[in-house]
């Protein structure tokens, strides 16, 4: 049987690389974005189907773990890759745009890996991952709100770890240090599909070496 994978926050970067990667992989992949709209082009390239869903809304978490176990099979592999990024002074910056980041970056995780763990805990195993930021362990200026939220989330993951990995759960926090792209061929960016295979490589990590995080930078992005 193929195995499913679930990617939460689907989009045109690094989530699209994880699906085409996913999908050469032999697995059946599900792609969950608010606008589904955007991904019917990833979704005729690789064969994988789309589902509409508001991270920050239980209901529709609930329900897009209901489809697709109805349609493709319980995930055996969960990706959160959602977030909402607020820039500007702490004078300045919109109170309800930041609360709304907030609900995004970390209590869509929250939800997301709810509904991941009890799946997973049903069958036996299997592997959540979560997509960090330089954000997650340092904050910067005029970025408070993403920090806010990327730090909850990797607060959530290490408790996760803890509490799950004992339980043939694979919980991982992935921080990506620095920017994505394919940049001009020289390696000074984070490319997206070598990322992708970082995280596969995640998943079937050995139990007996598991990962709770690791850290993907260029090798030309400052520590």
């Amino acid at each position: 049987m193929p195995e499913i994978a679930l990617i939460v926050g689907a989009g045109s970067g690094l989530s699209a690389a994880l699906a085409r990667l996913f999908t050469k992989e032999g697995m059946r992949v599900a792609l969950a974005a608010r606008d589904i709209r955007k991904l019917e082009t990833l979704c005729a390239e690789t064969g994988a189907r789309a589902y509409a869903c508001d991270a920050t809304k239980p209901a529709d978490v609930a329900t897009l773990f209901a489809r697709v176990a109805a349609e493709l099979g319980a995930p055996d592999f969960v990706v959160y890759n959602a977030g909402q990024r607020i820039r500007g002074s702490i004078a300045e910056v919109d109170a309800a745009a930041v609360q709304q980041s907030l609900m995004s970056l970390a209590y869509g995780g929250f939800l997301v890996a709810q509904q991941a763990a009890r799946a997973l805990l049903q069958k036996g195993g299997g592997t959540l991952l979560f997509t960090g930021a330089s954000a997650s362990v340092k904050g910067y200026p005029r970025s408070a709100p993403f920090a806010m939220g990327k730090f909850a989330l990797r607060g959530l993951a290490q408790a996760l770890a803890r509490e799950l990995q004992p339980q043939n759960i694979h919980v991982g926090h992935i921080v990506i240090d620095g920017a994505i792209g394919r940049g001009s061929g020289d390696d000074s960016q984070l490319d997206p599909d070598a990322i992708a295979q970082t995280y596969l490589r995640l998943h079937r990590q050995p139990r007996s070496t598991w990962s709770w995080e690791i850290e993907l930078r260029p090798w030309r992005e400052t520590f």
